[in-house]
Parts: C-alpha cells; sequence; structure tokens
C-alpha cells in the first residue's frame, strides 16, 4: 500500500480532517526503546466510520491517543484541520480535545455519585456548543433512565452514557478503543448500534478500535494494523448495519 494509494481512495467531495505522515512514537529509551508507531501514513475524512484492527501491541491505541491529542508524536506529521498537532502545546491540545473530540473507553469512567443526566451535563457545561444533555441521552434511547446512577443501570447502559456523554460536546471526531471489550454480544451490539446512530446523524469522523474482526463489515473503511504500521487497507462497498453481524 502506497501513500497515493491511501490518498486516491479518500472520496472527493469528503474534508480530509487527519494527515499523518511518517508517524512515529518511541517510548524508553536504549534497550528499553519500544516503538509503538513506525512509520504510520494516512489520511482521515470527516463522517467516515474507520474500523482500526491488528493484534495487541500492533500501535492502534497509540495512534488513537496521538489523534486525540492525549499523547504526541515524537517525529512525522499529524495535522488536524491544517493544525500542527506535533508541536501544539498542552493548552492547546486541551482545547482542542475540549472542542473537538469524544473519547468513549472500553471502561465507562462514570462518576458514580451522579445520575446519568448529571454525568452528561457534566461535558455540556464546558463545551463550545453543545446539544442538551437530555437530547444526547435521548439519541441513546435513555430517556427513560435520566436520573438513575450507574449502579442502576446495566453495562450496556453505562456504555450508552458514555457514548451520550462524548457526542454531547457535537465532536467532530469521535475515538473508541474497545468500547464492547467488557460486554456480552447482545449488548455490545446495542452500543455499535448507538456508536453508528451518532456517526450518522452527526456526520462525526468516528474511528474504532477493536479485536473482532466482525466488526470491519460496518465501517467504511479498515485499517489493518502491524509492528506499528498501516499493514494494509479495506473499502467496504456498503456498510452493514451492526445488527447485521455475525459475531
Amino acid at each position: 500500500m502506497t501513500r497515493d494509494a491511501l490518498e486516491i481512495r479518500l472520496p472527493r467531495s469528503t474534508q480530509t480532517l487527519f494527515r499523518a505522515r511518517g508517524l512515529t512514537k518511541v517510548y524508553g529509551m536504549g534497550e528499553t526503546e519500544v516503538r509503538a508507531l513506525a512509520g504510520v501514513d494516512l489520511d482521515l475524512a470527516e463522517g467516515e466510520l474507520v474500523v482500526l484492527l491488528g493484534p495487541s501491541g500492533s500501535g492502534k491505541t497509540t495512534l488513537l491517543n496521538n489523534l486525540g491529542g492525549l499523547d504526541v508524536p515524537t517525529s512525522g506529521e499529524l495535522s488536524y484541520r491544517g493544525m500542527d498537532l506535533t508541536s501544539a502545546d498542552e493548552a492547546q491540545l486541551t482545547r482542542y480535545r475540549r472542542d473537538s473530540v469524544g473519547f468513549i473507553f472500553q471502561f465507562y469512567n462514570l462518576i458514580p455519585s451522579l445520575t446519568a443526566l448529571e454525568n452528561v451535563a457534566l461535558i455540556t457545561e464546558i463545551a463550545r456548543d453543545p446539544m442538551p444533555a437530555e437530547q444526547a441521552l435521548e439519541m441513546m434511547h435513555l430517556g427513560g433512565r435520566l436520573d438513575h446512577f450507574p449502579a442502576q443501570l446495566s453495562g450496556g447502559e453505562q456504555q450508552r452514557v458514555a457514548i451520550a456523554r462524548a457526542i454531547a460536546k457535537r465532536p467532530e471526531v469521535l475515538l473508541c478503543d474497545e468500547p464492547t471489550g467488557a460486554l456480552d454480544i447482545r449488548t455490545g451490539i446495542v452500543v455499535l448500534e448507538a456508536i453508528e446512530r451518532a456517526n450518522r446523524e452527526l456526520g462525526t469522523l468516528t474511528v474504532l478500535i477493536t479485536h473482532n474482526a466482525a466488526m470491519a463489515d460496518m465501517a467504511d473503511r479498515v485499517l489493518y494494523f502491524s509492528d506499528g504500521r498501516v499493514h494494509r487497507e479495506h473499502r467496504n462497498a456498503s456498510r452493514a448495519p451492526a445488527n447485521s453481524l455475525n459475531w
């Protein structure tokens, strides 16, 4: 796969949000050096749903952390709408994360003493142009759970609260790291449907890490990682609905 191939495959009518060239991330020094990213070239466009597949340690989470401004590359180019993320200072990265990026992790990270509505409202109070917290929860079909505390919700409901919290700021980018990893198959599909809906209705670029190859069918593109690089890319002719995936 060449750099040009990646660029040509992007829809011409879709604007590129992320551009990465020769992206590397090295942890440690000398004999303890770990090369988590070893020269990643890619473009990610607005509205896409992209699945990252590959074994543990192949660089998927490191890439996600760099895209989200949680970490910075060691070398190479990484830009978001022309903003150079490799040279941004902490104040710029904080503003970028607050205004543009929603995160969904395997574990929900909800505050136990707050209701579902209050957990989402924490984000809407600091976001630049948020939707009402109630609306975000309604999108996740949780309108009847607004006043419930996390301990009163199932795992799938808690994860959907976490998704509502992430999308309430109306982010352009939604980064999902194993969002169904702690869930059973049926509940996992419900969560994927919620992510799918956010991508479709909000037009959010969605990047999803998984070890479940079946999820590749719901993506526009699938990037296969190995040894810190994009080993190959596949574009689906059409996206399969989450509830049709063969787990």
